[in-house]
């Protein structure tokens, strides 16, 4: 019994008690410390997970969207024989390769300012423009103006640039290039206004060359839109080879598709009372 309540009397001494205190505040101090050290390691964990998506998301946009800054670097010379090229696209003597641009060791392709087979969205939004103001002109020498008239100039533009976009993107994407940037087809759809510009200026002067001239212009389009679309299969996807037969009748039927687009934006005013 002595021993017994020697040995409770020990067990229970202040003793005794502060140095299992003292244990258990160090217990708490390492369980702490390896807390502070797994939401460290979570939290760097989640940064790094959380910026790889970022740099994900943030590559897959630019590969379809791009820098809009990009296709405003234009001068006077680039829009004079970009024009050139889009209205008499079989006098190109060049080639019809972009022009690339390997700086700080990433590739890239040269701006419009120095490229002139770079796509730019100032050309189309220019000619959209001028497109809508030769409308309303000759909207307005048939004596068919109002602006419910010219709204329907307007948003036939847009649907026809919508078209031609979708045109466009089907085209490639049946050919297995799902990668060109998106503004790149917005501004290849784009250039079909500077061919309408032209028909409506003809049509103002001479109402009388409107097929003519509309099937002139859709002929100079189809060529310029083959071209542009051989081109990016050879250089920029490099699917060039697959599907030659398939890629031939598709590429005729994009320049085919021409026709009925320009029609539609030549007849202005049909309707109109």
């Amino acid at each position: 019994m002595y021993e017994t309540s020697q040995y409770h009397k020990r067990i229970f001494t202040p003793k005794n008690c502060s140095q299992q205190i003292d244990s258990s505040f160090g217990n708490v101090l390492l369980y702490g410390a390896g807390s502070d050290i797994i939401k460290n390691e979570l939290g760097a964990y989640g940064e790094k997970i959380l910026g790889s998506s970022s740099s994900y998301v943030q590559s897959n946009i630019g590969r379809y969207i791009s820098n809009p800054q990009y296709y405003f670097q234009v001068n006077e010379d680039y829009v004079k024989n970009k024009l050139k090229v889009i209205l008499f696209p079989f006098l190109h003597k060049g080639h019809w390769m972009r022009a690339a641009d390997i700086s700080g060791g990433e590739f890239s392709f040269k701006p419009p300012i120095h490229d002139i087979n770079a796509p730019d969205l100032y050309i189309p939004m220019m000619a959209f423009g001028t497109y809508l103001v030769l409308a309303g002109y000759f909207l307005g020498i048939t004596t068919k103006f109002s602006p419910e008239a010219l709204g329907v100039q307007f948003t036939t533009g847009l649907l026809c640039w919508l078209l031609q976009v979708l045109l466009l993107e089907a085209t490639l994407h049946s050919l297995g290039s799902g990668e060109v940037p998106l503004l790149d087809i917005v501004a290849y759809g784009g250039y079909i206004f500077v061919n309408a510009s032209i028909i409506l200026i003809c049509r103002i002067i001479w109402d009388y060359v409107f097929c003519l001239v509309t099937f002139f212009e859709c002929f100079c389009m189809g060529v310029f839109l083959i071209k542009t679309m051989k081109r990016i299969l050879i250089g920029e996807v490099r699917s060039f080879e697959k599907h030659s037969t398939k890629r031939n009748y598709l590429l005729i039927l994009m320049a085919l598709s021409q026709i009925p687009l320009l029609f539609w934006l030549g007849n202005v005013g049909v309707g109109a009372k």
